[in-house]
């Protein structure tokens, strides 16, 4: 069994969908493993992954609409509203969505579907320079 281990800088810089497939495949096409299991994981509390459609950019659009529609955003809202309007919110959409997510690895790659793509979910609205971890073990 091998292992492999990186880290992902991602800089965003307003609330989002933000793929990174493509770093993510670029990696691992260093890592000489054709079988196993990638980790992917937020190092975030207001940030989260998604997979999901990549082929047409209303999907990412329609997301957020209903991301921002579902959690309101407001001081006078939350206990919590240290870091801004966004804060507490962001908290609430990274437990709607996810932090973790294994993706298998056959032959060499991600078993994605034809449309899907793995997405940063950003809920901040401010910069942020998010760290994405990726973890593959297999053989």
């Amino acid at each position: 069994m091998k292992q492999a281990q990186t880290t992902l800088k991602i800089e965003t810089n307003k609330q989002g969908l933000f793929e990174i497939t493509p770093m993510v495949v670029a990696w691992l096409r260093g890592c000489n493993i054709d079988s196993g299991l990638l980790t992917v994981f937020c190092r975030h509390t207001s940030a989260s992954l998604i997979i999901q459609e990549n082929a047409d950019p209303d999907v990412v659009l329609d997301l957020q609409d209903f991301y921002k529609n579902l959690v309101a955003e407001g001081n006078d809202i939350y206990r919590h509203s240290s870091e801004g309007i966004d804060d507490m919110p962001g908290h609430i959409k990274s437990t709607l969505t996810d932090v973790s997510l294994s993706i298998p690895l056959i032959d060499g790659s991600l078993a994605l579907g034809t449309w899907q793509g793995i997405f940063l979910f950003e809920h901040r609205a401010r910069n942020h320079s998010r760290e994405i971890v990726l973890h593959l073990i297999g053989e």
